[in-house]
């Protein structure tokens, strides 16, 4: 019986152990999707790998363009933001130019 009891917490625990750890990953790339989904209609990946900004950088840039007619709502510009200031932040090295 206990066995049973056992495989039963198991099987109900376990997509909650998965979940958590997708939940962890999320953020990231819900940013990033975000910013290709939501940012990349009116402006090219030039524009951000040269802003250099950390996070609050970022999400006050966002709000500008909020402000320019940007339609998010706040936890997707902070997801933004928060993705931009960790792949694109002043700390990160630039990426090489292509040759």
């Amino acid at each position: 019986m206990r066995v049973w009891r056992v495989a039963l917490l198991a099987l109900a625990c376990g997509p909650l152990s998965w979940v958590a750890g997708a939940a962890a990953q999320e953020p990231a790339d819900a940013g990033k999707a975000l910013v290709a989904s939501k940012c990349f209609q009116c402006h090219t990946d030039s524009m951000f790998r040269d802003g250099r900004q950390d996070r609050r950088g970022w999400e006050a840039t966002i709000y500008r363009m909020v402000g320019r007619g940007g339609l998010w709502t706040p936890d997707e510009i902070k997801s933004m933001a928060a993705y931009l200031g960790d792949a694109l932040g002043p700390d990160v090295k630039p990426a090489a130019a292509g040759k």
